[in-house]
């Protein structure tokens, strides 16, 4: 959330700078900033820890159920505040506080929970992990021997997310100070994150704080309570409000209702409308044309005998069209980086900014900086940059370590992953991934400063079809994809997760060193977490039904496009490739026309109304349900903005949160109450007035 800074900032009178720019750094500047070994102190790691914990559910529950997740960045931002703030101000008034809370130990709390976070994401449990495994395999109808099924199992998991996960942080850390500085890259979700932490440590900005983390456990509190309510009438599958019939039975079918997931509501909250209308327009356009289309010619484009999960059937259509969209898009956005990224290296004028930075080094922030006039103090335009500048040049960490420590991780994972945890894989394939991860790594990391969008997941696809085919299938090309995919991302994704955190520190004068500390702690914590909180979803329900509570639809996915690199497309359901190819097509055309629209129309902005490809992709698989959860969300914001824009930007993200969190919590309880084999009592099932007339004469014996 990023609001005014003129709203953030309070300054008397006397001390504001005498121009029409705003000087963030004005407000701090009689705050004495902590060296990096202040920065992370222990109460920063033990709330990190509570928050990873936390927060590793909650991706873990949304990477099980569609895939979508919503920047967290702010939560973590505000749910560090709120803890460190209520445990410092006890401290205060007991009089044992040793040391303030700084706007420095925010951004590294901030930074270790959304690194944890992250390897949630990039660990693949419920995409590339889960799609190794004998249930997921199953649904496919191929490459069904041991060499390509392997399943999950924490012990190896770990080791493996130990193994690979570090190299991304060294990879780009050598380009920090050329992306931040030289090229001032946005990385609009790091610059946000910056201004919000900066907020919250002004008067004005701690009083909207303590307000915003009311609202959100009143939110919390309200979703977590509902969620509870919700259990008591789900004793079997089909059972609650979550198979509630909005639209009627017939829309149901076609998976077109709403649920009653506060969770989908808050991510609707948080994601752009765009993103959410998107995924509306997919689902019309899936299951309300053509998927009973393509049913009613059953028996004659594929086998009427086969089951609904089968690849080489409907299901076969439903994954295959949707992995098509999504390599469409990823392709086109891969290319357009490279393109962008050439360009901007190669082409781009340097300004005047840019050749006095490389001619001589940051200035310092000194009295040259301020001048004083008739008893006003004047500060530089510059202050806020000169500022910075001086700090991310302290506590360097050197590039001959971060290239030693690559090369050295690299050299463990290359002999550890083949020999004790995929034999599929040789070492010659570990090398090759990590020589061409590097310079992924640093287009994924420059592409996110310009838009904010990460391409972890569509590099890592790209690796399964590619590793897959060279492996094939007798030699197990199918878990050999899925691993490599593992390899790539991990690498790919941290090394941007790392450069927004860098440009997060930068805007609050965290120590370069302290926030690279962070991230390799959080990365830690993550590597632990993330495959606990998987197993324990694992052992508590049927992960990857595609009707059950958690369907990990890119499991199936991420298995198809396997199975795609080692068999081809000979065995794929009749016309399933034509159509396959006409949406691979449609997703580059319609990225094209976007950016068209953007560059050569100003007037209407007509490209905010164009539907986004890879979000159309997922209800292919999927439905709509979580859709109109989502559409819900954003419809209840825009009534909010509507009715009051200021208290909306100021507390919107706060219950989007508060939703997302309760409601994903509940599934703690759940799972322990599944474990333990207590059931809810009650099962709420709908059925029509015929068939409920069937069902009480055949429970009246007449």
């Amino acid at each position: 959330m990023e609001r005014k800074k003129s709203d953030d900032f309070d300054q008397d009178d006397d001390q504001k700078p005498q121009h029409n720019k705003v000087l963030v750094e004005a407000a701090f500047r009689y705050q004495a900033v902590p060296p990096w070994t202040k920065q992370i102190t222990v109460r920063a790691m033990v709330t990190s820890f509570i928050l990873s914990i936390v927060f590793n559910f909650i991706v873990c529950k949304l990477n099980l159920t569609t895939g979508v997740i919503p920047s967290l960045n702010v939560a973590a931002g505000l749910l560090g505040f709120a803890v460190l703030k209520f445990y410092t101000a006890i401290l205060t008034k007991i009089g044992l506080l040793k040391q303030p809370f700084t706007r420095q130990e925010n951004c590294v709390i901030q930074t270790c929970v959304v690194a944890s976070s992250g390897i949630a994401f990039s660990s693949g449990t419920a995409s590339y992990v889960l799609g190794m495994s004998g249930v997921i395999a199953a649904q496919g109808d191929g490459a069904n021997t041991p060499l390509n099924i392997k399943n999950p199992h924490v012990g190896w998991m770990m080791g493996f997310l130990f193994a690979v996960s570090f190299l991304g942080l060294f990879s780009i850390m050598p380009l920090r100070k050329v992306m931040i500085m030289k090229y001032k890259l946005t990385y609009p979700s790091g610059t946000a994150t910056a201004y919000l932490i900066n907020s919250f440590h002004t008067p004005k900005g701690a009083k909207l704080a303590k307000k915003q983390v009311a609202v959100l456990f009143k939110t919390f509190c309200g979703s977590f309570l509902w969620a509870c309510f919700q259990w008591f009438y789900t004793a079997a599958d089909g059972c609650g409000f979550v198979s509630f019939p909005t639209f009627g039975l017939q829309a149901k079918a076609q998976r077109f209702y709403f649920d009653f997931s506060s969770t989908y509501v808050g991510v609707g909250m948080i994601c752009p409308y765009i993103v959410n209308i998107s995924l509306l327009v997919g689902s019309i356009i899936s299951w309300g044309i053509m998927w009973p289309v393509i049913e009613k010619n059953k028996g004659t484009w594929y086998s009427a005998d086969i089951p609904a999960t089968s690849l080489h059937g409907i299901q076969g259509y439903r994954v295959f069209i949707a992995i098509a969209m999504m390599l469409g898009d990823g392709l086109y956005h891969v290319a357009y980086m490279l393109i962008m990224t050439s360009y901007s290296l190669c082409c781009s004028p340097k300004t005047k900014e840019d050749k006095n930075l490389e001619s001589s080094s940051p200035p310092s922030v000194n009295p040259s900086t301020a001048s004083t006039e008739a008893g006003t103090e004047v500060l530089s335009e510059n202050y806020d940059e000169e500022r910075r500048n001086e700090y991310f040049e302290k506590d360097q960490i050197p590039n001959w370590l971060a290239f030693v420590c690559y090369v050295g991780l690299a050299i463990v994972a290359i002999i550890f992953v083949p020999i004790y945890i995929f034999r599929q894989l040789k070492w010659y394939h570990i090398l090759t991934a990590y020589m061409i991860a590097p310079v992924l790594a640093f287009c994924n990391a420059y592409g996110a400063g310009l838009t904010d969008w990460s391409l972890a997941s569509n590099y890592g696809k790209f690796a399964i079809i590619i590793f897959s085919a060279w492996v094939g299938a007798p030699k197990g090309g199918v878990v050999a994809g899925l691993a490599a995919c593992g390899v790539m991302m991990s690498v790919v994704s941290t090394a941007s997760d790392l450069m927004q955190d860098f440009k997060t520190g930068f805007l609050t004068l965290s120590s370069p060193r302290s926030m690279f500390f962070s991230q390799v702690l959080g990365t830690a914590m993550g590597c632990v977490l993330s495959p606990l909180v998987f197993w324990f979803f694992y052992k508590a329900y049927p992960l990857g039904d595609p009707d059950g509570p958690y369907p990990a639809p890119y499991a199936l996915m991420y298995r198809g496009m396997a199975l795609l690199g080692v068999e081809g497309v000979g065995s794929l359901p009749k016309h399933c490739v034509k159509l396959a190819g006409s949406f691979f097509a449609a997703s580059i055309a319609i990225n094209l026309i976007t950016e068209l629209l953007k560059r050569y129309e100003t007037k209407y902005k007509l490209y905010r109304f164009i539907p986004i490809p890879m979000c159309m992709a997922i209800p292919f698989y999927l439905g709509s349900y979580f859709a109109i959860d989502m559409c819900a969300g954003s419809l209840i914001l825009y009534l909010w903005q509507r009715k009051n824009k200021q208290q909306a930007d100021d507390f919107a993200p706060a219950v989007a949160s508060g939703l997302i969190c309760g409601d994903s919590l509940w599934g703690v309880p759940a799972a322990i109450l599944s474990l333990v084999n207590v059931k809810p009592p009650i099962c709420m099932r709908f059925f029509s007035a015929s068939a409920n007339a069937k069902l009480e004469k055949l429970l009246s014996g007449d």
